[in-house]
């Protein structure tokens, strides 16, 4: 049986239409991903980088709540954040999200 996306402390309903529209549908491919895969899925899609919304992410897959992250682990989170986002802006993402949307319409890559 899977669980809905919003099952993973911090996540709720705008979260789970972000990741169903990168194709992630269950928490529990979120954890199988692991935070930054799921979170670059997420911009891919043309999703806006936002810190705050991936460490959400990263705390609610520990299971802790969102504002728990503070100090030297915040600004780790911050160099992994920057390093995942690096090359990626709002149209570049829109782009290769719509490549895909069409290599997948014409059958040339599997339909997410």
């Amino acid at each position: 049986m899977s669980s809905p996306v919003s099952s993973i402390p911090n996540l709720g309903p705008a979260s789970a239409e972000a990741f169903a529209r990168s194709g992630i549908t269950t928490a529990e491919e979120i954890r199988e991903l692991g935070a930054d895969e799921a979170y670059r899925r997420l911009l891919v899609t043309g999703v806006r980088p936002h810190f705050i919304g991936y460490y959400v992410l990263v705390m609610g897959l520990q299971g802790r709540p969102w504002n728990d992250c503070k100090g030297e682990e915040k600004k780790a989170l911050r160099k992994r954040f920057d390093t995942l986002c690096a090359g990626f802006n709002r149209s570049d993402a829109k782009l290769k999200a719509d490549i895909e949307a069409t290599l997948s319409f014409l059958g040339v890559i599997p339909r997410s």
